[in-house]
């Protein structure tokens, strides 16, 4: 019974943490690119809503996410699985490295462009504020990726 409820943790922090990968990897692939081509106050604009939205909607899944790995990898070792809980193990130390990106680079940065796109005061470095949230998208999609990873092995061994 406790190997079913783990595979159905599992499954769900899956489909949680999909959709923070698909929005870091749709940042990387798209939006970096189309900012580049935007004048700093549209630019500042579309991301300042952007993350007063994502802001409010994307903690769910975030948080969720890192929830349901940690009770995966807690089931996985309650039930004796080793590789589950080493895959989930694993899941849980990239979720937890992603949000200490999250927390100091890219929240206070979302916050300052936040305000600029309520207020229409674009701050003088905008551009630069857009280029260090640009630059942990490096290691948030790859940590992203071992967590899906480290998620679906978890599933595949539980």
């Amino acid at each position: 019974m406790l190997t079913v409820i783990g595979q159905i943790i599992a499954a769900v922090a899956v489909l949680a943490n999909a959709v923070v990968y698909g929005t870091d990897v749709c940042c990387a692939l798209v939006t970096r690119s189309v900012n580049r081509k935007l004048d700093d106050a549209t630019m500042t604009i579309n991301a300042g809503w952007g993350h007063f939205y994502a802001d409010k909607r994307m903690p769910a899944f975030g948080a969720g996410g890192v929830v349901a790995a940690v009770l995966t990898a807690l089931l996985a070792l309650v039930t004796g699985q080793v590789g589950a809980a080493v895959a989930a193990g694993i899941t849980v130390a990239a979720l937890l490295t992603w949000v200490a990106f999250y927390v100091r680079i890219a929240k206070p940065i979302n916050s300052l462009q936040t305000a600029a796109a309520q207020s229409g005061v674009i701050p003088a470095n905008a551009r630069a504020l857009q280029d260090e949230w640009d630059s942990i998208l490096k290691y948030r999609v790859p940590l992203q990726t071992v967590a899906i990873t480290g998620l679906c092995v978890a599933l595949i061994l539980f």
